[in-house]
């Protein structure tokens, strides 16, 4: 049975917090990634940045409804709208990545890491060696598991 460590990619492209946002899309372009991991200086996992982050950056914003009760104005939204403005603000990539990772250990099986992936809806996958980055997992090393698995 096929596990994370047979099909991630080991060469990971990493982002560190400071990157800037012109940086990361350079990164991405030049690498033709659609995401990376955001590591500290000892390695440590703080995030995932990707393609979404950075197109949300630039996205319009939404102006929270307002309701009027009595003599009394209700701003409903505010929260998203300030979370809006500090990703369109944002000039590292500290302040536009994901830091609720989801992440696998590197003995997980592929169709533990297919399916977290559907369910949770996640493209890219950090796999963790002692709690350290080893890997990641994209749809294409997904498919090439699945298809490698099956010409043996």
């Amino acid at each position: 049975m096929l596990k994370a460590k047979d099909i991630m990619t080991k060469d990971v492209i990493t982002a560190e917090p400071a990157t800037t946002i012109e940086e990361l899309a350079r990164i991405f372009m030049q690498y033709k990634i659609s995401g990376a991991p955001v590591v500290d200086n000892k390695g440590n996992l703080k995030g995932i940045v990707t393609e979404n982050d950075l197109i949300s950056k630039n996205s319009r914003l939404h102006i929270p409804t307002i309701l009027r009760l009595f003599d009394a104005y209700i701003p409903l939204g505010t929260s998203r709208m300030e979370n809006e403005i500090r990703r369109m603000a944002a000039s590292t990539v500290e302040d536009i990545c994901t830091k609720d990772v989801i992440t696998v250990d590197e003995e997980a099986s592929v169709e533990y890491v297919a399916t977290l992936m559907t369910e949770k809806k996640i493209h890219l996958l950090p796999v963790l060696k002692e709690g350290k980055l080893a890997g990641i997992i994209g749809k294409k090393d997904l498919i090439k598991g699945f298809v490698n698995e099956h010409s043996e």
